[in-house]
């Protein structure tokens, strides 16, 4: 294989730059809430939680440095988490572009849910969403993608990390 003998791509530090881009996206995503002011639906929230595990899993793999099946168990763990949660940023998406008579009603605050719901019924609504995540609150002003959309393709490219880590022979 091309990168096996590539000291640069090493185990631990495909881990780590896993670890790094899943810190990134969440550094984002806190920049966008709390300077821009942009209030995340709960399916966002379920997104973060995807990045967050993604992140964690790699930032344990960096720790403990695996080896021969140790890496693919780390790797796909990481994949199914990445393309778990690309699986509900595809959810936003397709919710954003709903016809307006089809989006389902908006919910209270994910804040709110939290103190006044039982635990079921806030978690249904993290992963089904409402009709605050089919609102667009802010589009990339050159290439026009919204928010969950950039968001499928940090987890495409985290889940594709993930895999090559899981496949590749070193």
């Amino acid at each position: 294989m091309i990168f096996q003998n590539n000291k640069y791509l090493s185990i631990r530090l495909i881990y780590l730059y896993i670890f790094l881009l899943c810190l990134t996206l969440l550094g984002i995503a806190m920049y966008m809430e709390n300077v821009m002011g942009l209030e995340p639906c709960p399916l966002c929230m379920t997104q973060r939680l995807f990045f967050a595990m993604t992140g964690l899993i790699a930032l344990v793999a960096f720790i403990h440095n695996p080896k021969d099946w140790g890496k693919s168990v780390y790797g796909f763990v990481c994949a199914a988490f990445a393309f778990g949660g690309g699986g509900f940023a595809i959810r936003q998406i397709y919710l954003q572009h709903l016809p307006k008579d089809q989006v389902p009603a908006c919910g209270p605050s994910l804040g709110y849910m939290l103190e006044v719901f039982p635990m079921s019924e806030v978690l249904t609504a993290m992963l089904s969403g409402d009709g605050n995540c089919a609102e667009v609150v802010w589009q990339d002003p050159v290439i026009g993608m919204s928010i969950p959309e950039w968001s499928l393709v940090g987890f495409i490219l985290l889940g594709f990390f993930c895999v090559f880590q899981a496949l590749r022979n070193v």
